[in-house]
């Protein structure tokens, strides 16, 4: 596997001087957009990684893959589902238009930002420290490291930049979508996107979908197999924003990316992948990673469709 891994690098290396890092939160623009990264974690949590899969880095919109398992889990389908939809939809990831022109009334699904913004506002606590570590404690438990923490260079380089995020809040607050006051949901929301993980820990991600829920480190059941298939579903058909549907046809298999570079990607009973390129295309997906994910799928025959 170490092998297969090192050659699909070298043959994607190439390919990431097509892209740029995400220049509009000016932490992020920094990023060294030639580093590449892999990892798999398969059952029983044995780990092969290759590259640049230790650097860390934010995970951004890959945080919302987490916080829909754990919202999930702590209030339940019915009230997730009542306020954010499960359809894809062909507008960037930070559009605003179809809160103001969709009968539905509600963000299309949960991995463009209105509809992760509404996830972040059903989280269970009291305040916005109390609703943040509830969920950083379960990214900790799901990646196998207790100290799991955000980046605050990122953190304070986005809260900054966050006027059009702001915006799309104060529109959800209208329409009655969360109940706590949108500064605070702005900022737990900024705080999950600036959590800091490498391809190794994106992996383990991928891995507990993958295996239905339960730890590949210890077995434990993290959250009920109906979660994760709910998850991953909304990562097949959504995962990706506007790249959604190209990646689904090129690599089958479920998969949510963030700006700041990373992949995460769960092949059902086989595997957990983490990717990592912070050179973006114009969807805003990794260049290295999904060309990597594509090239994995063939080489592995991975696709579930």
């Amino acid at each position: 596997m170490k092998s297969t891994l090192a050659s699909i690098l070298e043959e994607v290396r190439p390919l990431v001087a097509q892209g740029r890092p995400a220049d509009y939160i000016p932490a992020l623009a920094e990023a060294d957009p030639s580093l590449l990264g892999i990892a798999i974690t398969e059952a029983g949590g044995g780990v092969t990684a290759c590259g640049a899969a230790g650097v860390r880095f934010t995970i951004q919109s890959i945080s919302k893959v987490l916080t829909l398992a754990y919202v999930l889990e702590r209030v339940g389908e019915a009230a997730v589902f009542s306020r954010v939809g499960k359809e894809p939809t062909g507008d960037p990831f930070n559009s605003i238009i179809r809160l103001e022109t969709s009968a539905l009334r509600k963000p299309f699904n949960p991995m463009i930002n209105a509809g992760a913004i509404v996830v972040v506002g059903l989280l269970p606590g009291d305040s916005p420290d109390e609703r943040f570590e509830g969920l950083r404690a379960f990214v900790a438990r799901v990646v196998g490291r207790p100290d799991v923490g955000i980046d605050e260079r990122v953190y304070e380089s986005e809260r900054a930049t966050a006027a059009r995020n702001r915006a799309i809040g104060w529109v959800l607050k209208e329409m009655r979508l969360f109940e706590p006051p949108v500064e605070d949901v702005l900022d737990v929301y900024i705080r999950q996107c600036s959590i800091a993980l490498d391809a190794v820990e994106l992996s383990r991600i991928g891995a507990f979908l993958a295996f239905d829920g339960r730890s590949p480190l210890d077995g434990r059941e993290l959250v009920a197999p109906r979660t994760a298939r709910i998850v991953k579903s909304v990562m097949m058909t959504c995962g990706l924003y506007t790249g959604s549907g190209a990646f689904g046809i090129d690599a089958g298999i479920p998969a949510k990316s963030g700006v700041g570079g990373g992949i995460v990607a769960a092949v059902r009973n086989r595997m957990g992948i983490g990717v990592f390129n912070p050179a973006l295309d114009s969807n805003g997906n990794s260049v290295g990673g999904v060309e990597a994910l594509v090239r994995l799928s063939a080489r592995l025959d991975l696709g579930v469709v």
